[in-house]
């Protein structure tokens, strides 16, 4: 006995040792991570470089501890308003001679979010400073920024492909009937296509003809942005002949590129950094083709947001609109109503801008977000939305109490529609064996029961719940468009719109970006300064340390040559897919959301902030139950 006693205590002991070695190295680590942090004063005389090995985002999403216990460590993310606002800095630094971009593993972005940055370098341009960009492979997002650099740069080895809006759709009404199970729909609009992967084995000539208007109109601005940027450059041939168009250059892509204007200079790494060094000096202690250079985070340390005059409020919904508590990146209901609240709360605040940039979601938590927001109005202070890439269905219902509502040319909007989803599998369990028996004491007893089936009682409860949050949906709209519902029933009906034709529709009230709403609430407070204060959360420690760890390996993982890159650009049919199945077995209410709208990277982080708040394996079993 006492020889079980004394290898109890070795054992404790080992474990008790072993725990505190982990603490001690946690907290090693998290101090170390700390006193890497950037500070001010640490900007060297150079380029401001920006190496994006990620995607440009309205929001960063939250890392979690599950993201790196699960090896999904995410590719890193880049705010777009820190980009843009460390660009416009950069052109009246003294210290700064030149801007960098190096978009080898650049992930992409939205056109509106992409659109800004550009014009944040024309800026520099204007100050009569180079803006350098290279790459191996320029796909549309890396050419719309390559397009307004002053010299843009590609590798012997690369070139240009311009594929253009569009891709894939997914649908599973095969798949479904192969498994003998039912899906019932609810839903209110012609044109409300979040559905038909459920219900279709195409999509309807409605959705179709939505999706090519709206797709074609941003293509269109996608062209005009960068003929703008360079007169010079000749697009035909690379966007309707691609094939011919390298081959009448001897299969040569990077000297088709260049004899099209889209690119300046070919030349790898070291030549590109050598051409830098020129202008701003080279790092000798750096290898060979270094710069001297400050990257993103030293800079915005040094370059804090204006605080002068007053502060008008910005809250951001960004991505799927989620009841509870979730993101930054995924638009928690309550989280962001909180927000809001406090705004009203305070006295600090002269008015509030909501950046919008949404495909919608979940109908409850779009409500309790605009009552936040009348909650302001009431207060007396004026209310602006501004609309990022995406402000559709949930997005635009937060988006009703505004007084006004600016949006971009390429921003999507409207599919002002509802739906809900319920699948049964009362033909799917037979064949397994499973039968099912009801005891009921009323026609709801038991329901919605997903396994032995709906009754009509609960289709025409479901039915009719949908219509009438329809219903609610286009008072809301008329009421703020300052219309009638039958207007807005016209214009509505699920159909999505491109900001130039939202705007035509009334939907939208003018053309312009953040900067223009904030502008316009301080216009509408009478002051004569102002300055724009993000009411965000503040990050959880955990989260600052996950951050600041993340290593950026996600981009680098893929293959960077001409198919590396379209390969890359449909890895999102994936977590589509895993999207789409788990938007199925959730159920989840009625939702007023734009399948259509959603962007393939940020479905990801969708899916790992409902992956983390399912737990992993509860996930799986659903997933195959």
């Amino acid at each position: 006995m006492s020889f079980a006693r004394s290898v109890w205590k070795i054992l404790v002991a080992i474990k008790d040792g072993l725990v505190l070695l982990f603490l001690l190295l946690f907290f090693a680590g998290l101090y170390a991570v700390l006193a890497m942090r950037p500070a001010p004063g640490m900007v060297r005389e150079g380029a401001l470089y920006l190496p994006l090995e990620g995607r440009v985002v309205e929001e960063a999403t939250e890392i979690s501890p599950a993201d790196f216990l699960t090896g999904q460590t995410p590719a890193p993310e880049y705010v777009e308003r820190d980009l843009t606002r460390a660009i416009e800095a950069a052109a009246t630094d003294k210290r700064i001679k030149a801007v960098v971009l190096d978009l080898e593993s650049f992930g992409g972005g939205s056109a509106v979010h992409l659109s800004s940055i550009g014009a944040a370098m024309d800026r520099v341009r204007a100050a009569r400073k180079p803006v350098f960009v290279r790459s191996l492979i320029y796909t549309d997002d890396a050419m719309q920024l390559a397009a307004h650099a002053s010299e843009a740069w590609v590798d012997p080895m690369g070139g240009v492909a311009i594929t253009g809006p569009g891709g894939t759709m997914l649908f599973y009404k095969g798949l479904i009937d192969k498994l003998k199970a039912n899906v019932h729909i609810f839903k209110v609009g012609t044109y409300k296509s979040a559905v038909e992967p459920y219900m279709r084995a195409q999509s309807s000539p409605e959705a179709r003809e939505a999706m090519q208007a709206v797709y074609g109109a941003i293509w269109q601005n996608w062209q005009d942005e960068v003929r703008k940027a360079r007169p010079k450059a000749d697009l035909a041939l690379a966007t309707t002949d691609p094939a011919k168009w390298v081959a009448d250059n001897g299969g040569d892509a990077a000297q088709a590129a260049l004899k099209s204007g889209l690119i300046d200079r070919v030349g790898d790494r070291i030549a590109f950094g050598k051409r830098v060094a020129e202008v701003v000096g080279a790092d000798d202690q750096g290898p060979l083709g270094s710069f001297k250079a400050t990257e993103l985070p030293v800079y915005l340390a040094d370059k804090p947001a204006a605080k002068d005059g007053s502060a008008i409020a910005v809250v951001t919904v960004a991505g799927e609109i989620v009841d509870g508590d979730a993101g930054p990146g995924v638009a928690g209901g309550d989280r962001i109503a909180d927000l809001i609240d406090g705004v009203t709360q305070a006295d600090d605040y002269a008015g509030l801008v909501l950046r919008v940039d949404s495909p919608g979601g979940s109908v409850m938590a779009s409500e309790r977000i605009r009552a936040a927001v009348e909650r302001v109005r009431a207060k007396g202070l004026p209310v602006a939305v501004s609309m990022g890439s995406v402000a559709a269905s949930g997005g635009y219902w937060v988006s009703t109490p505004a007084q006004r509502i600016f949006a971009e040319p390429s921003t999507i909007t409207g599919s002002i529609g509802v739906f809900a989803v319920l699948p049964t599998f009362e033909q799917t369990l037979p064949q397994y064996g499973v039968t099912t028996e009801q005891v009921r004491t009323t026609p709801l007893s038991g329901q919605p029961d997903l396994l032995g089936g709906l009754n009509p009682q609960v289709s025409a409860l479901m039915q009719g719940q949908v219509e009438q949050t329809y219903t609610r949906f286009l008072g809301l709209v008329a009421k703020a468009r300052g219309k009638s519902p039958a207007d807005i029933d016209r214009i509505a009906q699920g159909r999505i719109w491109d900001g130039g034709t939202a705007r035509q529709l009334g939907l939208v009230d003018q053309f312009g970006g953040l900067d223009d709403a904030v502008a316009w609430v301080a216009k509408q407070a009478k002051a004569d300064k102002w300055h724009a204060e993000y009411v965000e959360d503040e990050p959880s420690p955990v989260a600052q340390f996950l951050r600041q760890m993340e290593t950026g390996e996600a981009p680098e993982a893929r293959a960077h040559d001409l198919a590396g890159a379209l390969a890359a650009q449909q890895q999102g049919l994936v977590a589509r897919m895993q999207a789409d199945l788990l938007r199925l077995i959730e159920g989840g209410g009625i939702k007023a959301y734009c399948l259509e709208c959603a962007s393939d990277d940020r479905g990801t982080a969708n899916m790992r902030q409902r992956k983390a708040d399912l737990g992993l394996l509860a996930w799986l079993g659903r997933l195959v139950a």
